[in-house]
């Protein structure tokens, strides 16, 4: 079976106390090593306020796990994320070989030099879509 990396991004019910939210993010751990998955890094960024209101709740915890997995856990995975009340939203994605590179740089790199490693975004639009059209009478 093919091995990828992935990361996972799930948004926690932050009315919940930290006992419970640590007890999922167990069980989150959990399900990913059960089914043949190697936990490579877990970033807890805590609670956060929200963009815009989810399922009536303005603050959501913030979990994110990079993993290698066999292919066939993804489905397993967001089936658990979609039957848990607590969890508010989930996104996983595959991530590509330049990308475990880029987040190994970052992790080894020093605070100084964590900034000139932030990937700046091109412009994908032209600053000027519309020419200047000038009146003539």
């Amino acid at each position: 079976m093919k091995i990828s990396n992935y990361e996972t991004a799930v948004i926690i019910n932050a009315a919940l106390e930290d006992a419970q939210i640590d007890a999922l993010v167990e069980k989150v751990k959990a399900a990913i090593t059960q089914n043949n998955g190697n936990i490579l890094e877990i970033e807890n960024w805590g609670r956060k306020r929200l963009a815009y209101m989810i399922n009536k709740h303005k603050v959501g915890f913030y979990l994110f796990i990079r993993f290698s997995a066999p292919t066939d856990i993804i489905a397993k995975l967001e089936r658990m994320y979609k039957l848990d009340e607590n969890i508010i939203r989930f996104l996983t994605i595959k991530l590509e070989k330049n990308a475990m590179e880029y987040f190994e740089q970052v992790k080894s790199a020093v605070p100084e030099q964590k900034e000139e490693l932030i990937i700046d975004i091109p412009e994908l639009i032209e600053e000027e879509i519309i020419p200047d059209v000038t009146e003539e009478e």
